[in-house]
Order: C-alpha cells, then sequence, then structure tokens
C-alpha cells in the first residue's frame, strides 16, 4: 500500500503540470529508440553503400518491428495493467502480491518471443530477405546487416518491455536515460565502426546491438528498486494466467506495429514490382520508401510517446473512477498530438529535400523522386498521429476491444486497399498515395469510435456528481438514532430501511460514503471499501495508512453530522461505536443462521452457493476486523446493543420488531 500512497499523486497534482513529467521522458526514450535505426540509415547512406545501404537496413526493418511489436505486446500490456491495478488499488484496497508475477512473465515472455524469431530468421536463411524486398543488388548488405542484428533481438525486446514497466512505475526518466545511453553509444561507434575501423554495414549493426545490450543491462538493474512491485526468482517461473492479463491490453500497440510490418512487406514488394517497369528501376522506389518510413517514425513516434506517456496518469485516473481528469488528459493528449503533427507536416511539405537529404543524396533521378513522394504519402500525417494516440488512449482505459481494431483498420484494412488499387491508375507513385487516402477513411472512423467513449466517460461522471448531489443531509426532528450493525445475508440494510419508512426518519447507507468523500476529498468508492475489501493478511497494515486514516476520520465526522441533523437510521460503518454516548440511541444487530443467509445471499446477488459462502464469510471477517480496529471492542458482542435480533423471520417482521422497541 505504501507505493500506492506514492502514486496518489496522479489523482491530485493538476493534470496539466502532471502530464510533461510523464510525456517528454516517454517521447525523447521513444525517439532515441528509433535513432536505433535511422542512425545506422544516416551513416550508411552518406558512406560509399549510398542508397543501396539504405535499402539492405529497410529489408531487415520489418523483422525488427515484429520485434518491437512483441516487446509492446507485453510491455505496453504490462504498463496498462500496472495502471489500472494502481487506480485500483488507491480505490478498492485491492491484492497487489499477483504484480510481481504478472510484470516478470511479461518480461520472460517477451525474451522467449525473441528467441522464436530470431531462430525463425536465420533458418530462413536468404529466402526470408527475399521475401521482404531484396535484389540481386542488395542481397548481401542486407545479409551482412541482419545476421548480427538478429543476435541481439531477445534482449532487445526484455529491454523494451522492461522501458514500458519502468514509464508506468513512476520512473520515466529512468526509462529515457536507459534508451539514451545505448542511443549515444551507437552514434558514436557508427562512425567509428564504419569510416574508421572499414567495416562498413557491419560495424553499423555492431555498434547498434552494443548500445541495445547496455540499455537493457540498466533497465534490467531498475527491477531491484521497483516502486509498485517486487520480483523474485519464482515470479519468473512460466505463468499463461499471468500473462493473459496483459496481452488485451498491449494488443493495439501490438497490432499498429504489426500493420506497419504488413505495410511494409507489402510495399517493398510493390515498389520493386512497379519500379522495375518505371525509369526509376527497382531500388530508388525502395531506398525512398525507406527514407519517408523513417520519417514517418520519427513522427508516429512523438505522438505514440505522448499518448503512453500519458498512460499512466489516464489509467490511473480510469481505475480510481476519476473521470473528469482521464477526459482533461485526453484533451492535452490531443492538443499536443495535433500541434506536434501539424509543424511536422510543414516541414515535410516546405522542406522535402533537407528532409531527404538527411540519408545522402544519391544522384538527382533518386532525390526527385524521393521529394515528390514525401510530400505525398506525408500530407496527411496529423490524421495518422490522431488516429494512432486515440488507439493508444482507448489501450490506457481498459477498452482494448476498441482500441485493438482502430489500432489496424488505417494499415492493415484502407492502407492496403488503396496501396494495391491506385498503382493500377499512377504507377509506382500510386503507392505513395494509397497513404494520405487511408488516412482519411481512418479517421472518419476514429472520430465515430472516440466520440462515443468521450460521452460515455461523461455520462459516468455526471452519475458521480448525481450520487454527491442527492447525498445530502436530511433535516429531521429531534429523537431516536438507530445503528444498524448486521451479518452479510440477514437483510440488515432492508429492514433499516423499512424501520426509516414506518418512523418516517431518514435512512443513511451510501450516502454516508459520499459525504465523507466530500468533506475528505477522497472518492467515495474508496471510502465505501475501507471495512469491506482490505486484504485479510494486511488488514491492519492497511487501515494503518494515512490515506485509509483520512477516510475514516471523514466518515466518523459525516456520522456525527447526520446524528446532530435528527432522528434517522444509520446502516454499518460502525456507528454504533461513533455515536457512544450520544443521547436516544438505538443500537442494533442483526444477525441471522448461517445457511438462512448463504441463501439471501444467492437469491440478490445471483451467485452460486459455493461463492456465497466465500462472500459471506470474507466480508463478516472484514467488517468485524474493521470494527477491532477502530474500538478495541468484538463486533456482533449482544452487550454492546441495546437489540440483537434474528432476521430469519423476514425483514418487514425484524422492522417491525425495531419499530416495537424503539416505541417503548
Amino acid at each position: 500500500m505504501e507505493s500506492v500512497q506514492q502514486n496518489n499523486y496522479l489523482l491530485t497534482e493538476p493534470v496539466k503540470k502532471l502530464l510533461p513529467k510523464f510525456i517528454v521522458p516517454c517521447v525523447i526514450s521513444l525517439i532515441i529508440s528509433c535513432l536505433y535505426n535511422i542512425v545506422d540509415q544516416i551513416f550508411i547512406g552518406n558512406s560509399y553503400l549510398g542508397y543501396l545501404g539504405n535499402a539492405a537496413t529497410g529489408i531487415i526493418f520489418p523483422i525488427t518491428v515484429v520485434g518491437w511489436a512483441l516487446s509492446l505486446l507485453f510491455g505496453d500490456g504490462a504498463a496498462a495493467y500496472l495502471s489500472l491495478a494502481q487506480g485500483s488499488v488507491a480505490i478498492h484496497g485491492l491484492n497487489t502480491k499477483d504484480l510481481g508475477k504478472t510484470i516478470a512473465n511479461s518480461i520472460l515472455f517477451s525474451f522467449l518471443t525473441g528467441l522464436v524469431l530470431i531462430v525463425i530468421s536465420y533458418m530462413a536463411g536468404d529466402a526470408i530477405l527475399y521475401s521482404l524486398g531484396a535484389t540481386e543488388m542488395t542481397i548481401e548488405l542486407t545479409r551482412d546487416y541482419g545476421h548480427i542484428i538478429f543476435i541481439m533481438i531477445p534482449l532487445a525486446l526484455a529491454q523494451n518491455t522492461m522501458a514500458g514497466i519502468i514509464r508506468a512505475d513512476g520512473s520515466p526518466r529512468y526509462a529515457m536515460m536507459a534508451m539514451a545511453v545505448g542511443a549515444v553509444l551507437n552514434i558514436i561507434l557508427d562512425p567509428l565502426t564504419i569510416f574508421v575501423l572499414g567495416w562498413g554495414i557491419k560495424g553499423a549493426a555492431y555498434a547498434t546491438i552494443f548500445g541495445q545490450f547496455v540499455s537493457f543491462v540498466i533497465c534490467a538493474v531498475y527491477l531491484r528498486k521497483s516502486k509498485m512491485f517486487r520480483l523474485r526468482a519464482a515470479d519468473f517461473i512460466p505463468n499463461l494466467k499471468s500473462v493473459s492479463r496483459v496481452l488485451p491490453l498491449g494488443g493495439s500497440s501490438f497490432l499498429t506495429q504489426i500493420a506497419i510490418v504488413i505495410v511494409t512487406v507489402v510495399n517493398n514488394k510493390l515498389l520493386v514490382s512497379y519500379g522495375a517497369l518505371s525509369p526509376y528501376g527497382a531500388d530508388i522506389p525502395l531506398a525512398a520508401f525507406v527514407v519517408i518510413m523513417k520519417l514517418f517514425q520519427i513522427i508516429i513516434n512523438i505522438a505514440i510517446g505522448i499518448a503512453a506517456g500519458a498512460q499512466p496518469v489516464i489509467g490511473f485516473n480510469y481505475g480510481a473512477k476519476h473521470y473528469d481528469r482521464v477526459r482533461e488528459a485526453f484533451k492535452y493528449v490531443m492538443f499536443w498530438t495535433i500541434t506536434t503533427s501539424a509543424i511536422a507536416t510543414i516541414i515535410f511539405e516546405v522542406f522535402p529535400g533537407a528532409c531527404v537529404a538527411l540519408f545522402g543524396s544519391d544522384g538527382e533521378l533518386y532525390t526527385a523522386f524521393a521529394v515528390q513522394c514525401t510530400r505525398i504519402y506525408l500530407a496527411l500525417i496529423i490524421f495518422t498521429c490522431v488516429q494512432k494516440a486515440c488507439a493508444i488512449f482507448l489501450q490506457s482505459i481498459g477498452k482494448a476491444s476498441a482500441a485493438i481494431p482502430l489500432s489496424i483498420i488505417r494499415d492493415v484494412v484502407f492502407l492496403i486497399i488503396f496501396t494495391f488499387a491506385l498503382p493500377a491508375y499512377f504507377g509506382v507513385t500510386g503507392i505513395f498515395w494509397a497513404a494520405p487516402h487511408a488516412d482519411i477513411f481512418a479517421m472518419i472512423i476514429t472520430v465515430i469510435v472516440v466520440l462515443r467513449v468521450w460521452k460515455s466517460l461523461g455520462k459516468a461522471q455526471m452519475g458521480k456528481l448525481k450520487e454527491i448531489e442527492n447525498a445530502e443531509l436530511k433535516m429531521s426532528h429531534p429523537g431516536v438514532i438507530i445503528t444498524i450493525a448486521r451479518e452479510h445475508g440477514s437483510d440488515g440494510r432492508l429492514a433499516g430501511q423499512l424501520v426509516a419508512g414506518k418512523l418516517g426518519i431518514p435512512c443513511y447507507y451510501k450516502e454516508m460514503t459520499s459525504l465523507a468523500g466530500e468533506e475528505s476529498g477522497l472518492a467515495s468508492e474508496f471510502i465505501s471499501h475501507i471495512n469491506s475489501a482490505s486484504p485479510a493478511l494486511i488488514r491492519d497494515m492497511y487501515l494503518d495508512t494515512d490515506v485509509v486514516q483520512q477516510a475514516i476520520i471523514a466518515q466518523e465526522k459525516t456520522i456525527q453530522k447526520i446524528a446532530d441533523a435528527g432522528s434517522c437510521v444509520i446502516v454499518g460503518r460502525a456507528a454504533d461505536y461513533v455515536l457512544k454516548g450520544n443521547e436516544n440511541l438505538v443500537r442494533v444487530f442483526i444477525h441471522a443462521p448461517e445457511e438462512y443467509r448463504i441463501k439471501r445471499v444467492m437469491q440478490v446477488y445471483g451467485v452460486t452457493e459455493d461463492e456465497a459462502r466465500k462472500q459471506t464469510h470474507a466480508l463478516n471477517a472484514a467488517r468485524a476486523a474493521y470494527y477491532k480496529h477502530l474500538s478495541g471492542n468484538v463486533w456482533g458482542d449482544s452487550r454492546q446493543y441495546e437489540l440483537c435480533i434474528d432476521s430469519s423471520r423476514g425483514a418487514e417482521s425484524t422492522a417491525n420488531a425495531i419499530c416495537e422497541y424503539v416505541k417503548h
């Protein structure tokens, strides 16, 4: 619970000030991560290898993106799970002991899938390289680069998964630092290995994997000092149940990257095919596409970084049901996504030549084609960025069923359709025209989906406000104050409501927690669960935490205000102890035989007999522990009540008996 309290600033600090602390490091981290390949291409493109070297690295790109996708499946999934879990813990006091196993298995499976990927890549040999677009001109360079890059894939995947987890654990700067160190080493080593040592494209690959290894080590060190979870060796034993919790939450990020792979492979093949029929030949269109995709990747990573950086804030507040803060955070995400992508669009449309020249200039024919296609392909990148950010937002609030289709609809559906259709009319440039067409259609669907979710968040917030508005003190006449403690399944709440109706006085149950929420500034759901959902093994520790003590004090003040307002019935919340010494106080304890209570729980909540039995025992134990912690007395001890009554004769008879007692 201590770690959750440390993260409670996610619920209280102004969203406008809070978001940059997470977004800026995340954006920088993602830009740094994509620099590994981009820096290689800048140095390779400006070396004697020229655009053929760039084409070779572009052919390996889909394989590395598959690895990146797998790392995000586990990394972003675990990050979203961790953020939602923290928000739920803050409100419901849930047990976090399984977090370590889930986090450990996410890292483990990321590593294992990386092993599978490199085995497939090595076994497939040149066949997979040709299938990705290699030609006789580029096959040797592609092989030299790829066979070295493949070595580090398992550790690179594990490192990227850990980076996402570290950000969600409240340490985005550490994740950024880990990525930055590796990237800086790559930048330093690239010119040394390529030009000084003369290793060419192999040198670029060695520089990349060395930087990735150093980043892995730095991230692994963090796991020993994490805030929200603790990892043991036993947690790394494969457990499909643990890892299955994160897969739906990481599905959106995974499919977003897989979509890039599909598009890249399809484009590579079509570019080679249509390019061979054009004045540009097979290799120039492919090399130009590789460069354009690098520019695209930089801007998309900024958009993803903004949305993914906000994920801990959005997920935590959604888990805590602070829907107003979720909506506010999404507004800022959209503002910065639109602003940065609009600036990028201006740069790409006004200065495409400068952007292309970063990766080398290898003849007028290549440059003219690359400049023209940069303007075409990136014309509506602002739509792409907004669409990807919206998908990650939906992922952040656990709406995987909406996030996953939204992640792939632009790339896997519309982009592929137009990529096949348009070249028939426009030749090789039609492949590049497919992007803005896909952006328009995908954006329309994105707006429709997000507006529905936005409205649902608004309704949820209004419902919460309405609950607070309805929970107001009801003035009553002076008279008896009846407190009702009850065993779960004994119909104590219903009996209390019937008593209030018969006596013409107000009854307080859930209204108390809403009023206490207003008093303390804490969520009413959190206060509602402090005496019912605390895990058995850590109840005393949980009840002693500062935030719970704050809730208890607010609740006691509320109960006293209710009693001061006049005659009423108060159900639960240890009100009999809080109001001890009050005049006209009647303390009632309602109980019933266990089998009767279990049957009532089955009827009311629609659960099985076994579930009803477990629920009954757990809630009664929690109420007893809460009462003992508060008063030092035994909950249900008949000497503490004016009236103890068996409710198995029915709620109506029980209410009549209480009313008779009160009258006399």
